[in-house]
């Protein structure tokens, strides 16, 4: 009766504790605790008969309290570096699911291309007591990289970034091959003006693509032309910018390489405006197979990498971490696939 009349004089915002669960089921305290909790001492019938009387009761234990007991969050923060990077998207939601699968939940977090917004970050996750940190730096010589990669006593795991000398696992794609595979083709093709449009080279991606792009010429025995390329920023302001600039050369590229979301947007742009057509006046490869390209065009060659990998693969990495698994890196590899775009401009 007890237990009935808490219930009827509950308020509408107030919360069932786990008192009023052990009144209902007649067990202790600890006992509740220990079958909400799976503990193996506990027998299946005594599990499936508290829970069910938490649910009936609708109760939820308190994540804090239980983390202050345990030192345990089963949190695991994600640091984004753009958000508006639809790769992102596919990446955290694999990653989520791996680390859900596991126990886990997943706290993201938004630098917006900017240091300030990640150190910002880093520091909230460390105060948020999280698990674990998956990022991917806006740089790899931010003034504050050392601090916010060495300060956490919890496992890291790096997206596709390259830092030496810090205790992080690390998830890196091949970017130079797939980029060789893909430049090599455009060369084959009969293409000598090959324009390259990318972000800055402090990141491990445009390091490695570029890697690949002149390892192609070199094997060609052909001469690369480092006036074609634009090597700065990911933004599309950056890339329609600097796309312009390179198609009013004279000669102007036949072919042109975007890397990254941002290259993209900007040079599908600057092609639009110069009424050139991807795969007839001019060749075009996206370094990424992003969601919505298969949507709007399903001509636009790419370099390919699997992207729900990377998620999965870093989740898989910072459970190890936490585990006391040395750090690691694992390489994802990447592809070139040929579509209409990339057969025109000769």
């Amino acid at each position: 009766m007890a237990s009935e009349k808490s219930e009827n004089s509950r308020s509408g915002n107030q919360r069932v504790t786990i008192r009023e669960v052990a009144a209902k089921a007649e067990v202790a305290l600890s006992s509740v605790s220990r079958a909400l909790s799976g503990h193996p001492d506990v027998s299946d019938e005594m599990r499936k008969r508290v829970k069910d009387i938490a649910d009936e009761l609708g109760y939820e234990p308190n994540l804090v309290a239980q983390s202050l007991r345990s030192g345990v969050t089963r949190t695991i923060g994600f640091v984004v570096r753009d958000i508006n990077n639809p790769m992102f998207a596919l990446l955290a939601r694999s990653c989520e699911n791996e680390l859900r699968r596991n126990g886990y939940s997943m706290i993201i977090v938004n630098s917006d291309g900017n240091i300030e917004n990640e150190n910002r970050n880093f520091s909230l996750l460390r105060r948020r007591r999280v698990d674990g940190i998956i990022a991917s730096l806006v740089s790899e010589d931010s003034p504050y990289l050392r601090k916010n990669l060495e300060g956490p006593r919890t496992p890291i795991v790096l997206l596709d970034r390259e830092v030496k000398g810090v205790n992080a696992s690390a998830v890196l794609a091949d970017h130079a091959a797939g980029v060789h595979e893909a430049v090599t083709h455009l060369i084959n093709a009969g293409h000598r003006e090959i324009a390259f449009v990318t972000g800055s080279n402090n990141v491990y991606p445009t390091r490695n693509r570029l890697l690949g792009f002149t390892k192609a010429f070199e094997d060609a025995k052909i001469e690369m032309r480092p006036d074609l390329m634009a090597i700065g920023g990911f933004d599309a302001e950056y890339a329609l910018s600097h796309a312009r600039i390179l198609l009013r050369r004279n000669p102007a590229p036949t072919a042109i390489l975007a890397g990254g979301h941002g290259a993209l947007m900007g040079i599908s742009r600057a092609l639009k405006e110069s009424k050139l057509t991807m795969g007839k006046e001019i060749a075009f490869i996206a370094l990424d197979q992003l969601p919505y390209l298969e949507v709007f065009s399903d001509n636009i060659s790419t370099v390919y990498r699997d992207t729900e990998a990377i998620g999965r693969e870093a989740a898989r990495l910072i459970l190890e971490g936490m585990d006391g698994e040395k750090p690691r890196v694992s390489l994802i590899e990447s592809q070139f696939i040929e579509r209409a775009s990339s057969r025109g401009g000769i």
